[in-house]
């Protein structure tokens, strides 16, 4: 007869009765990502930062275009070494203001982005524990390694966050 160690068998004990329990329990999962890309709000939200940063992405496209264009005529080499010297510290000072300004504008974009998640995350919260409480889950994950599309309830959580 073969012998167990008790730590295995209690082991096999709780994996046999949690096994029970979770035959009884319903379980959902909400894909977060596809919510925050195809969510109305979401979608409402990103078009209305695109909308307040039109203008410095714009200003940020012309110093480009700018630098690039200093950068052929120095490459063109036909400018005298004295206007040559000019020519390449002010691409130096351009390109270095360049970079602030794309950093402020990228940390910008990115508070305001959060700002506008924080409360799309809130009513996705609120979205999602309506679901849970009307169709008498147990359990909600919002992230997972895998996950079977059958307990997969993104499209009724979209659909709860298109009404609002």
């Amino acid at each position: 007869m073969l012998k167990w160690p008790r730590a295995i068998l209690l082991a096999m004990g709780v994996v046999l009765s949690s096994s029970t329990f979770a035959a009884d329990m319903r379980i959902g999962f909400v894909d977060t990502e596809r919510i925050l890309r195809e969510a109305s709000p979401a979608v409402r939200a990103a078009k209305k930062i695109e909308r307040e940063f039109d203008a410095r992405k714009s200003d940020l496209q012309k110093i480009s275009a700018q630098g690039k264009a200093l950068q052929q005529l120095l490459d063109r080499g036909t400018l005298a070494e004295a206007d040559r010297r000019i020519k390449e510290r002010e691409l130096i000072k351009m390109n270095q203001d360049f970079q602030r300004m794309q950093r402020e504008f990228n940390e910008d974009m990115n508070t305001r982005r959060n700002e506008e998640l924080s409360g799309l995350q809130e009513r996705v919260n609120s979205a999602i524990a309506q679901i849970a409480t009307s169709e008498k889950y147990d359990l909600i994950l919002q992230e997972v390694a895998w996950r079977s599309p059958r307990i997969d309830i993104t499209d009724k959580v979209l659909k709860l966050l298109m009404d609002k």
